[in-house]
């Protein structure tokens, strides 16, 4: 693994961090999870299997540590695992045609879905969930699936800004 892309994946979820912490819980104290965007990027930059494992691991503690979400240390460490490993097959299929901003839109759109449908499933299997599963799925993953399209492709367009200056070899 690349030092300096591990460098830039650790500001990319440190970033995310922030973001998380500063965005308040909606309905049922859930969040929108901006901070999937910063995952996808990292997953964008380190396309390795071993990168793809730490990544998920660190954002799921990140995100188990500030979370409103009641119950919800143990769904985000599960639904970043889940979300990590999907994301990571999907951008190696998007790599074989051509990676382009549709492409990462997309991986971005259906990650968030499977993100936030495994953490409602998960949260609702152990704890229970604190209103009906389609009301947090309409009213805050969809809304978080479109709106990550976005800040994806904001922070990835930034990053490749970012890895240009500096001569890190990325291929897109």
């Amino acid at each position: 693994m690349n030092l300096r892309k591990n460098i830039l994946t650790a500001l990319l979820l440190a970033i995310g961090f922030v973001m998380h912490q500063v965005v308040p819980g909606v309905i049922g104290s859930m969040k929108f999870d901006l901070m999937l965007s910063f995952m996808f990027v990292a997953l964008f930059i380190n396309k390795d299997f071993k990168g793809t494992l730490l990544t998920a691991l660190v954002t799921g503690a990140i995100t188990a540590m500030t979370t409103t979400f009641p119950g919800g240390q143990i769904a985000n460490v599960v639904d970043k695992l889940a979300t990590c490993l999907v994301v990571y097959v999907l951008i190696k299929v998007a790599s074989r045609f051509n990676l382009n901003q549709l492409s990462i839109g997309i991986v971005a759109f259906i990650g968030t879905i499977v993100s936030g449908t495994v953490f409602l499933g998960t949260a609702l299997l152990i704890f229970g969930l604190p209103a009906p599963f389609t009301v947090l799925f309409t009213g805050i993953v969809l809304p978080t699936a479109l709106t990550n399209i976005f800040v994806t492709l904001f922070v990835y367009n930034a990053a490749r800004l970012a890895i240009k200056a500096t001569k890190i070899k990325f291929v897109q």
